[in-house]
């Protein structure tokens, strides 16, 4: 109890917490009807990187025909996007601790568009895979910058479900987004899909700079400080956690339009559907995630990573089956999208006052397992085991994941009890 009057320890606050408790309150308070826009607004700078993302996939033999490649060859595009994330994940973070969070957030998503609209220009294979990995740059921070601003934003018994309702961008991304934009690209050409993303990212700056209030970074932020979070083990085993088990899921989207044409029979018309469940399977993931945070992070990791490697292996059986397989791509995406918000809320909290870094390491580390999945994928697919064997080693991933997550609840366990002595 805190007698009135008095001031509160700051030993006292918890991990994680203090500078997202100082900042909300350098904002002006907000009504709900504010917030919502806020978060809408945030949303849709995720919608517009999900879209362009995740919709390579879908126009992955498109690309392939228009530039020159293999598909296996075109795999690297979705790659290239996927390491300039993890590069670009920690260093902006790092940079930008201390700026205006929607000034930075408004230079992310001016970035962002600027890259997608030069990508649409690209005549070979060097200059796209050039050009995708620098527009993976801002995709890391903007979602770490845009979660602690939702988090400031919302009371404390909230934090989680704001947090999630910026990944719903994301995830709405996958059910219109997406297959939206991969029709554009079969009917207009793969090019147009580039140009759509760079209008998409024009509105959000527009729309951030209307709703998202004027929020400040962190003054007390220091380099030392921010790359301390990088020393601490629950940093490291949640990061990898989702590195190889969110590899899992991308080792089978990368490749799932051969695999359903190809290998399942159906015709190109049956990309944009199973990429739409793909979707749905993400927004119901990530709503259901948020209320699983609240129930626990750990438990959630644990259930998540254990229903998708059933899920993997479900899809490896029905691989040729065509429409069968349309349900499990529901579960193999939603099982995925629990570990997204909840490895985000895990790394939050382990990366303790580094909260922009360990806020953007999620990314980094879910597509570092973006692009280990299509690697991976081509990797056996072009050893000429088929289209088929990229769910196997998604599921070998995710054992992996699961294994890893298991550790970290032992070392938190362990921190735990540390912490409680020390008290």
């Amino acid at each position: 109890m805190v007698a009135p009057g008095s001031t509160p320890s700051p030993s006292r606050k918890a991990p994680g917490l203090t500078t997202v408790t100082d900042a909300r309150s350098a904002v002006e308070p907000r009504t709900e009807g504010n917030l919502t826009l806020a978060v809408l607004a945030l949303a849709t700078g995720g919608f517009a990187i999900g879209t362009t993302e995740f919709v390579t996939m879908g126009l992955i033999r498109e690309i392939a025909d228009g530039i020159g490649m293999t598909i296996p060859q075109a795999g690297h595009v979705v790659s290239a996007y996927a390491l300039g994330v993890v590069v670009g994940a920690p260093t902006l973070a790092f940079l930008g601790a201390r700026l205006p969070r929607r000034m930075l957030l408004l230079s992310l998503m001016a970035a962002y568009m600027l890259f997608n609209a030069a990508s649409a220009l690209a005549t070979d294979q060097t200059t796209l895979l050039v050009l995708r990995f620098l527009d993976g740059l801002p995709h890391g921070a903007y979602f770490g910058v845009a979660s602690l601003v939702a988090a400031s934003l919302a009371s404390p018994e909230r934090r989680g479900r704001a947090v999630a309702a910026v990944m719903l961008g994301l995830s709405f991304a996958n059910v219109a987004g997406v297959p939206a934009a991969t029709w554009l690209g079969q009917h207009a050409g793969w090019r147009a899909t580039y140009a759509a993303v760079a209008g998409l990212s024009l509105l959000t700056v527009l729309l951030i700079w209307l709703f998202v209030p004027a929020t400040p970074g962190n003054p007390a932020a220091t380099g030392r400080r921010e790359l301390a979070a990088l020393k601490r083990l629950p940093v490291w085993l949640a990061a990898l956690a989702g590195s190889v088990g969110f590899g899992g899921l991308f080792a089978v989207y990368s490749y799932v339009a051969p695999t359903i044409t190809e290998l399942g029979g159906l015709g190109d018309a049956a990309v944009p559907v199973f990429l739409l469940v793909f979707g749905v399977g993400m927004v119901v993931g990530t709503w259901v995630a948020g209320r699983m945070a609240d129930w626990s992070v750990q438990k959630s990791l644990e259930v998540g990573t254990a229903g998708l490697i059933v899920a993997l292996l479900a899809y490896w059986a029905l691989a040729g089956a065509g429409w069968w397989l349309l349900p499990v791509t529901f579960f193999v995406t939603a099982l995925g999208s629990v570990l997204v918000v909840n490895l985000q809320l895990r790394l939050m909290e382990a990366a303790g006052e580094a909260e922009t870094i360990g806020a953007a390491i999620n990314h980094s580390a879910l597509n570092v397992g973006n692009a280990l999945g299509a690697w991976l994928g081509g990797v056996v697919i072009a050893a000429g085991l088929g289209y088929r064997a990229p769910a196997l080693v998604g599921a070998a991933l995710a054992v992996l994941g699961l294994v890893l997550v298991l550790v970290a609840r032992v070392v938190h366990t362990r921190e735990g009890h540390s912490s409680a002595s020390t008290s």
